[in-house]
């Protein structure tokens, strides 16, 4: 059984104690994680915060941190093989899509290595004729980041990247649910050459993660995730006051009017929902599809989940692998037969496999009867799409908002105007207009209400990790006058 660490101050060692990690495929367990205890948590964050005053780290000039971010760019790449292999097997993504996804994870690093030095202060135009005041972009000292197990590469580049860009230090706690692949990551940050206690990587359950949020020397905490843990962090960032960057689920709203090109619609809608096995926050979870093309946009979709390849994960002729875990099939399986009581009409799908492994076939409900399902309403994360039918443009905008979430969504027409007023209209963080599910280290991304607040990726993101010291300097060499008057 395979056997990993954790990554503390520039040392690789075990945990207070450890578990096993189960390969989805199979149900079985396949390799030996560490387990963090709060002592644990607590050495990482002191040396972070011990890197973030050192010289080592904040003695480097912006483009010095900068190149270091290009060689972990440059190891990310070739290791993207090894990476997404471990990836599939412990969290049972399937391989084309780890292997893709990886290898262009490097290219977040390269984004923010060329931002490194480009992060700039400002002078200001004060109205004091004898001070010169400017502002001062500094990093805001250490970082806690947690990220969810899937697509945890990406979801980690985007934290970190901006993070050592912007010169803080971080503590990143990988999922117990398949932290395989942030824990062979670690090598790939020790051997860039980072000094230690820059980046610290370790894995554990709830008492981890509590450990680090409320830890007094923590100033920012930057998590992706579901919304009730996200308020756990955000009580835990009571006791140390720190800044909070949310990057949490949806229920995005996948709407097609009657003049899309229904076939490209389709298959962007299988990539908005099938894709990574439904386990996506920006999953295309809603589809809001015009009545007048809604019985013939179903039947092409029917006809394509239902001929989706459903197979191991780590070969490259899959489409669908298994959940990750045993409890998210068991509460996707509980929801869908929850939704079928009240109303949802089953198109295809809806049935927990016979064999081993955690699979769950792609599933459509039509819950135009009933849009008050449990399915039209809270997130899967697994391959399962709610389908509401709309007449009007209005109605179309008034079902995309009616969430409790705001984080993606996608439009499919080609009337250049409705296109534009729809992009006005739909609350969320991304619109994608007839594409879906693309992304780029150039674009920020994130949501609001349960969907999160703050941005990943672009420039955005790496002002997130600085805060602004002001500089006043008083340019007149006469004695100050009155010192009881404010100047």
């Amino acid at each position: 059984m395979q056997r990993f660490q954790h990554y503390i101050d520039g040392v690789f060692e075990d945990g207070a104690a450890s578990f096993e990690s189960l390969d989805p495929a199979t149900g079985t367990a396949w390799a030996l994680m560490p387990d963090a205890s709060a002592a644990d948590v607590g050495r990482a964050v002191e040396a972070a915060y011990a890197a973030f005053c050192g010289k080592a780290w904040a003695g480097l000039t912006a483009s010095a941190r900068g190149k270091l971010l290009y060689r972990l760019a440059d190891l990310v790449q070739a290791a993207a093989p090894r990476l997404a292999a471990l990836e599939t097997r412990d969290t049972g993504k399937i391989i084309r899509e780890t292997t893709a996804q990886i290898a262009y994870v490097a290219e977040y690093y390269r984004y923010y290595a060329g931002l490194a030095d480009k992060i700039e202060g400002a002078h200001l135009p004060i109205d004091k004729p004898d001070m010169e005041v400017w502002l001062r972009r500094e990093p805001i000292g250490v970082v806690a980041a947690i990220v969810p197990w899937n697509s945890q590469l990406f979801l980690s580049a985007v934290k970190l990247g901006p993070a050592l860009a912007a010169g803080c230090t971080v503590v990143l706690k990988a999922s117990e649910d398949g932290p395989a692949p942030m824990l062979e990551f670690a090598r790939l940050v020790h051997e860039a050459g980072f000094p230690p206690g820059v980046v610290n990587i370790l894995t554990g359950g709830p008492a981890a993660g509590r450990a680090l949020t409320t830890h007094p020397r923590v100033a920012h905490i930057a998590f992706t995730g579901g919304p009730e843990t996200a308020r756990h962090v955000v009580r835990g960032s009571a006791e140390n006051l720190a800044s909070t960057s949310l990057e949490l689920g949806g229920k995005s709203p996948f709407i097609v009017f009657e003049d899309a090109d229904l076939d490209s619609a389709v298959n962007a809608q299988v990539s908005g929902i099938f894709a990574a096995t439904g386990q996506s926050c920006v999953a295309g979870s809603r589809l809001l599809v015009q009545k007048s093309v809604k019985d013939a946009f179903l039947a092409k979709l029917k006809a394509k989940a239902e001929g989706i390849n459903i197979a191991a994960p780590d070969l490259m002729t899959t489409e669908v692998g298994p959940l990750c875990t045993q409890r998210q099939r068991d509460r996707i399986s509980a929801m869908v037969a929850q939704s079928l009581t009240e109303g949802a009409r089953l198109i295809t799908g809806g049935q927990v496999p016979e064999g081993a492994g955690f699979y769950y076939p792609p599933t459509i409900l039509d819950c135009s009867d009933a849009p008050q399902a449990i399915a039209v309403q809270q997130e899967f994360f697994g391959p399962v799409l709610s389908v509401v039918s709309f007449e009007t443009e209005e109605q179309a905008l008034a079902l995309a908002n009616d969430t409790v979430y705001g984080l993606a969504s996608g439009v499919f027409t080609r009337s250049l105007t409705r296109a534009h007023r729809m992009i006005r209209g739909i609350r969320a963080g991304v619109v994608w207009v007839n594409t879906y599910r693309a992304v780029s280290p150039i674009a920020p991304f994130g949501g609001h209400g349960l969907s999160g607040h703050g941005r990943e990726g672009g420039i955005a993101a790496a002002l997130d990790y600085t805060t602004v010291k002001t500089v006043w300097l008083r340019t007149s060499d006469d004695p100050i006058p009155d010192p009881f008057v404010m100047r």
